[in-house]
């Protein structure tokens, strides 16, 4: 069964599109799988979407299996600002 998805990341979906990425929402996968892949500058970057309203701010217990079983890249972001961070790191400094 998959889970609902953080209230900010209708928020963060629109300004990762602002900036001209695809975003795909995973959110309804489930089993910890994150909330979102990205693609930007020909890299694909995944984000596990969290609130700071002190519910939904914590990793669940399959958020956190997930990503230490994942062998790749996965980002833990509260705001588009933060996204945006991860983004330039990745995609910008590599360039």
């Amino acid at each position: 069964m998959g889970k609902k998805s953080d209230g900010n990341q209708a928020e963060i979906v629109k300004g990762l599109r602002q900036l001209g990425a695809t975003v795909t929402v995973l959110s309804s996968v489930g089993g910890g799988c994150p909330d979102l892949i990205c693609g930007y500058h020909e890299k694909n970057i995944l984000f596990e979407c969290k609130n700071l309203d002190g519910r939904g701010d914590r990793l669940t217990p399959a958020e956190t299996d997930w990503i230490k079983n994942w062998k790749g890249q996965i980002a833990i972001i509260f705001n588009i600002e933060q996204a945006l961070a991860v983004i330039e790191d990745i995609c910008i400094m590599e360039d």
